[in-house]
Formats: structure tokens, C-alpha cells, sequence
């Protein structure tokens, strides 16, 4: 399902399809043929992303807030009545934030989970039967980080968002492997998108824009280039099709992740030798 021609006329749903890695797939699928529903919490902001698609795209535009049952029960009913069986699901919207979790309140708390974290799960809840359902190639993609993989100081509650959409997808790719849906969660570092402003979205009933500290990549935290979102796009798109579980973005990634490998197998050594 991964060639040009293969991919006109299929259905993808992208959530955080309003800018970054979202747009820029949605970009990138127009190109193949495929028709659109983009979902995002900025009405604005999809409006001007259905301008920057190809002309004659077919498109949906459906403001979700992903943190919300509802909204995504709805953008699953809107896409189902528009279009039909969903093809490609882009669990993609996240935010972001950083600082000590000494430092962290309940908001932030409740911020980051309903969004990363609950924002996938409802997805799942929303589209998921029916994909199954209608026994075709599809392909289910989420976007997780590399902090879902290994966490680093002062992105905890971040990290923990992440490391459950990495379980969530892991399960997921598990209990389909047997179907004809595949699993793949993104794992990118630095990205030049907008999460460096999640801020700007987040409710007043969980501290409003002006709380908290948005993520700063220019933070010495934070390893790695910062990479293009229509890099990343490339390879979520050449990915579509195929059984690969885990999409990383950047080199930089392998020696962090084989070092927390390292550790854990370590203390089994230690484990044994206590035995």
C-alpha cells in the first residue's frame, strides 16, 4: 500500500494535521491522491492548511480536541459519513513542555496525559473497531519520541505521555500481527514544528497559555539536529505498508536507547550474582 499508485484514493485521517509533522504528511499524501481529514484543536490553522494542499484535494476539516472523548468520536462519525473505511489513522497531535517534576502541578499533569496520552487512547476507541472491522490493508501510525524511549531531566511528565503511546502501539502491533493492519509508532527527536509553542492551546482550566515552560530545543537536554517535519513525513509515508513497528528519525537516537538496553541487562547480571 506504500507506492504513489497504490495510495491514490485511500482515506487518512491525521490528527495534529493543522502544522508540523501533521501537515506535512497530509502534504505528502495529497500528492499521492489521497483523500484528507485533518483534525485539529486550531480552526484557523486547518483552514490554512487545506490552502497549502494540492488543488483538486479532497479534504475534511474537523476542529478536535483530541483530549476529548467526544471530539473524536465525532471526527470518527464526520470521517465515516464522508469518506468511509478509514485506510491510513495518523494518531499525531501532542504538546510539550519541561521542568524538574518537583516543579510540575497537577495542571501540567492533566495537560500533557489528556492530549499525548488520552488523545491516542481515544483514537484507538474511535476507529479502531471499524478498521478491523473492514478486513483490508490499513495502517495505523502514532507518534510517540524519543522520550518515550529513554527519558531525560525535566521532561517527566512529557516522557511518561510518551512512554505510553510506545506501550499502547507495541500492544497494538502485538494483537494485529495476525490481521491485515499495521502498526508503527514515531520515535523523532529534535523536529522543527510547533510544539515549541504547545502553550498557546492549552485550556484556562488547566493553567491557560501562560503556565508552564514550553519546550526549548536550543536546551543542551536536548540532543541531536533538529530535523525538517517533511523529513519525518518521508518516512512515516515510505513506511505505509510495511511491518515496521518502530519509526526513529535520527541517528542520534541508537546509542542512548542500546545504553538503556545495557542497564537493564545489567541488572539481571546483578540479579544472579545475588541469587
Amino acid at each position: 500500500m506504500g507506492s504513489s499508485d497504490s495510495l491514490r484514493g485511500k482515506v487518512a485521517v491525521i490528527t495534529g494535521g493543522a502544522s508540523g509533522i501533521g501537515l506535512a504528511t497530509a502534504r505528502s499524501l495529497a500528492d499521492r491522491g489521497c483523500k484528507l481529514v485533518l483534525a485539529d484543536i486550531e480552526q484557523a490553522a486547518l483552514n490554512s492548511a487545506a490552502a497549502e494542499l494540492p488543488a483538486g484535494t479532497e479534504v475534511l476539516l474537523v476542529r478536535t480536541d483530541v483530549s476529548k472523548r467526544a471530539d473524536v468520536e465525532s471526527l470518527a462519525a464526520r470521517t465515516s459519513q464522508r469518506f468511509g473505511p478509514v485506510d491510513i489513522l495518523f494518531l499525531n497531535a501532542g504538546v510539550g513542555a519541561t521542568g524538574p517534576l518537583v516543579d510540575a502541578t497537577h495542571e501540567d499533569w492533566e495537560w500533557m496525559i489528556g492530549v499525548n496520552l488520552w488523545g491516542p487512547i481515544h483514537g484507538v476507541e474511535a476507529f479502531l473497531p471499524s478498521i478491523v472491522r473492514a478486513d483490508r490493508d490499513a495502517h495505523i501510525f502514532f507518534t510517540a519520541s524519543f522520550a518515550g524511549v529513554v527519558t531525560n531531566e525535566g521532561l517527566g511528565p512529557y516522557s511518561v505521555t510518551k512512554y505510553g503511546v510506545v506501550a499502547l502501539a507495541e500492544t497494538l502491533h502485538r494483537e494485529l500481527r495476525k490481521s491485515l493492519v499495521k502498526v508503527s509508532v514515531l520515535c523523532p527527536m529534535k523536529v522543527g514544528t510547533n510544539i515549541e509553542a504547545s502553550h498557546r492551546n492549552r485550556p484556562e482550566s488547566l493553567g491557560g497559555p501562560s503556565a508552564g515552560t514550553d519546550v526549548d530545543f536550543d536546551d543542551p537536554g536536548f540532543a541531536g539536529r533538529i530535523v525538517s517535519a517533511d523529513e519525518v513525513a518521508k518516512i512515516v509515508v515510505d513506511a505505509i505498508g510495511s511491518n515496521e513497528l518502530y519509526l526513529f528519525t535520527h541517528d542520534e537516537c541508537r546509542e542512548p536507547i542500546a545504553r538503556r538496553f545495557r542497564k537493564i541487562d545489567a541488572a539481571f547480571e546483578a540479579s544472579a550474582s545475588r541469587a
